[in-house]
């Protein structure tokens, strides 16, 4: 073999060599179909998307995070990116509901506000239950985060469903069974459909009796933990009034049984006013985060956020549960945050949970109009330099904290896509490169074996 043929075969070993070690393609968003996910009754206009991370966590915990107002589970995957990113390292799984083409969340409805009675929220805890089994997932580990709208479903989730969630990050939130009032779940392109103008004017309020009352009344009988909760609000906003968050103290210091008043309060941050409430084993399981000044746009912090569920690392227990021994349950992640669930109820069939999941029935969904009065919170960005305000991107960067820069209509992530198709042309866009490096590779192969051979001098 002449020295031309021994410096192609070398080239050509070499390229292969590139060509099988390209990357993989990893992790990314996918759509799981309800015929999957779900079980009949659920609401035909709710979707899931579900990221799972390359590297899994051995009982992965999981976060469920609903969209805004006018929102998506593509747009909300970019808005919670730095949330996203902590998962890949500490291998939880993230669940992207989305109400396609409503308005905003079912957070009022009566099938939405009964454990086992489907509607939006059902068909939420149908997507955890499905997660739970695929995945062998940890039942005593599954959380809600949520702005605006999300963080009204939140609370809600919370709410009805307290053996299925372990604790919740509401942005922007009302009490649970607040939205029940004056709630408008009418179809149509009305401008108030799936919206409660009591609620949101802050014009609701009830005695914290009243307001616990209301909330275990969404699931009688159920005498099992209560999620913690750490709820953000800015003073000036005027889309989901502020004065939601002393009706929020009541009703959730009501449930968790604890007083009204703070055990402490302090200054995080300036601007920011945090009250605190400890459980009886000293854990501190109900937060508030007044903001000064700030409106509808209340920035998204993911690393917080893994911190306060304890996910900013792989491993280890819910920090509540550690924290507490032997007095929160499914801290072995054999059952959900309150047990085990219970059978299904009206509305569907309803299959058992897997893993420390919890069974629920799914209901009927009604159909919703299109844009709330007054409009929404955009994205939340954790990233730099977003704008924010009543319709905006939220961002809590140094360019565009706290309302600073505000600007008219949803933003992406920085650096992000900013097309309609979101998440799933950046996906496009990596395959491409995969397939032109591959290309690439095995034309130069064929050109350097196809080459005519030197004659030997």
């Amino acid at each position: 073999m002449n020295q031309s043929q021994n410096h192609a075969l070398g080239f050509a070993s070499l390229s292969l060599a590139l060509l099988f070690a390209l990357p993989a393609r990893g992790a990314s968003l996918q759509k799981v179909n309800q015929s999957e996910w779900g079980t009949d009754g659920l609401p035909s206009y709710v979707n899931m998307y579900i990221y799972v991370p390359d590297k899994l966590a051995t009982k992965p915990p999981i976060v469920v995070a609903p969209h805004h107002c006018q929102g998506n589970g593509q747009g909300t995957f970019s808005e919670m990116s730095s949330l996203v990113s902590i998962a890949n390292t500490s291998g939880f799984i993230m669940i992207f509901p989305e109400a396609t083409g409503q308005n905003c969340w079912d957070a009022g409805s009566t099938r939405s506000l009964h454990h086992g009675g489907g509607g939006d929220t059902g068909a939420i805890v149908q997507m955890v239950k499905y997660t739970l089994a695929k995945y062998n997932g940890d039942g005593g580990r599954v959380y809600s985060v949520g702005g605006s709208s999300g963080g009204i479903m939140t609370e809600a989730l919370l709410g009805v469903y307290p053996d299925v969630f372990m604790a919740g990050v509401s942005l922007m939130g009302v009490p649970c069974g607040c939205w029940a009032e004056g709630y408008n779940d009418v179809t149509g392109t009305g401008n108030s459909a799936q919206w409660s103008g009591p609620c949101g004017g802050g014009n609701v309020t009830k005695t914290g009796q009243q307001w616990g009352d209301l909330v275990r009344s969404y699931y009688p009988g159920y005498t099992g933990h209560r999620p913690r909760l750490q709820h953000w609000h800015g003073t000036a906003d005027t889309v989901l009034n502020y004065k939601n968050m002393a009706e929020d103290v009541k009703e959730w210091t009501n449930l968790l049984g604890l007083s009204e008043t703070a055990d402490g309060t302090d200054t995080p941050k300036r601007g920011t006013t945090r009250q605190f409430w400890k459980s009886s084993c000293g854990y501190t399981v109900y937060e508030t985060f007044a903001m000064d000044g700030v409106g509808h746009a209340v920035p998204f912090d993911g690393p917080a956020v893994a911190a306060y569920f304890g996910l900013d690392k792989a491993g280890g227990q819910d920090p509540e549960t550690a924290a507490c021994p032997g007095a929160v349950p499914g801290g072995d992640g054999t059952d959900g945050a309150g047990g085990a669930g219970g059978a299904a109820g009206t509305g569907g069939a309803g299959s058992a949970a897997g893993t420390g999941g919890a069974a629920n029935a799914a209901g009927t969904g009604g159909a919703g109009g299109t844009a709330g009065t007054g409009g929404e919170g955009g994205a939340m960005e954790s990233g730099s330099g977003g704008s924010v305000g009543s319709g905006g991107a939220i961002d809590s960067g140094s360019a565009g904290a706290n309302g600073q820069d505000a600007s008219s209509g949803a933003g992406d992530a920085t650096g992000g896509d900013s097309s309609s198709s979101g998440c799933s042309c950046a996906l496009g866009n990596d395959a491409r490169d995969s397939g032109a490096q591959a290309g690439f590779l095995l034309a130069a192969l064929g050109l350097l074996l196809g080459r005519p051979k030197r004659r030997p001098r």
